[in-house]
């Protein structure tokens, strides 16, 4: 996967600016291209990708058309292959700090001082920028990033090693089940023996525990024992028990998220609870020439699935393009069957 990254500062004009560069913005840009219109896009990661890079890299995506499983960067590197030939602008590592009008279009800028003019602006920012909600554990912070984790991007760095994984919740039982094929043993933790996770996730780890090959406890963590940021063992409590010892070489702590729209919400956009409310047809705000796709925005029926997001970027890109090019007619034409498509894809 490559992407053209462009330095901070400096100033930039595009014909559309997207603010997110996960599957949806990626694809936006795609429907995008198709109809010529190029983009810039800010992300605060450094990396295109978004949640699916972040969070869940190796993890299995089972319900995009088409592909029976993917990971999300795999995911992410065949939608950068799908959009190389629109040469998109990549701003990685920025926040998009303010947005303001310019002409008959908008201005961004970002927290490292690059200044972006487009005639249309798509946010894309799934639910804003995310940071993992930490467990209460005294001394945690001298752990994370070696043996204490809330995200996994290389399983490898798990193999062969005593893992613990904590938590009641979908991610907690997705990655029990992903990571103890490859554990040189795994725990998982939860503070009671429900979970709010999917049935068929939570049957197939009791199955597991049912067979010997992992553990559940039914416990709380108070303490983490070990030297130079390397676990040894967890501190464990239950009313039982009271204190007791669980050796541990890694921790994997899945507590949630936490989400904050950041910056966007000062963009003078009309938000209803934190999420930008849009039309059905053409996916705009009530702002002209601003529009909401993905996991961000709200409408009655609203599913979030990426492949929902895909679907809301492919109507916005018609309305962008009247925007954009507005003494042009639009043209409807189909891949498969258009040939100046395929050479913009490089196909023909």
């Amino acid at each position: 996967m490559s992407a053209n990254v462009a330095q901070p500062g400096g100033q930039h004009k595009t014909d559309v600016v997207i603010i997110g560069a996960g599957p949806i913005g990626l694809f936006a840009v795609f429907e995008l291209g198709l109809l010529d219109l190029k983009t810039h896009l800010i992300d605060i990661l450094d990396r295109p990708g978004g949640q699916c890079t972040e969070l869940y890299p190796e993890k299995p995506i089972y319900d995009i058309p088409g592909l029976v499983e993917v990971t999300g960067q795999g995911l992410t590197d065949k939608l950068m292959d799908q959009i190389k030939p629109f040469g998109a602008t990549f701003h990685l590592s920025q926040m998009a700090e303010s947005l303001e009008k310019a002409g008959d279009g908008w201005r961004i800028t970002t927290d490292a001082g690059t200044q972006i003019e487009a005639r249309v602006v798509v946010i894309a920012a799934g639910g804003g920028s995310f940071t993992p909600k930490k467990p209460p554990i005294p001394g945690i912070e001298s752990y994370e990033n070696t043996s204490v984790f809330y995200a996994v991007r290389k399983m490898e760095r798990f193999r062969d090693k005593v893992v613990v994984i904590a938590g009641g919740g979908d991610s907690a039982l997705d990655w029990t089940l992903n990571l103890q094929p490859i554990a040189k043993k795994l725990v998982l933790v939860h503070h009671r023996d429900g979970f709010r996770a999917a049935p068929d996730s939570v049957n197939k780890m009791r199955a597991l525990v049912a067979e010997g090959k992992m553990e559940f406890q039914v416990a709380n963590i108070k303490g983490l024992n070990g030297a130079n940021g390397q676990l040894s063992s967890l501190t464990l409590n239950t009313k039982e028990k009271g204190d007791y010892q669980l050796p541990a070489e890694m921790l994997l702590p899945f507590f949630g998220l936490t989400m904050k729209l950041g910056p966007v919400a000062n963009f003078g956009i009309n938000l209803h609870e934190n999420l930008v409310p849009v039309d059905t047809e053409k996916f705009e705000t009530t702002t002209p020439g601003i529009f909401a796709i993905g996991d961000i925005n709200t409408y009655p029926g609203k599913l979030k699935l990426i492949l929902s997001g895909f679907h809301e970027g492919a109507l916005m890109a018609q309305q962008a393009f009247r925007y954009c090019k507005p003494d042009e007619k639009l043209r409807f034409q189909y891949t498969t069957s258009s040939s100046s498509l395929q050479k913009k894809l490089g196909v023909a």
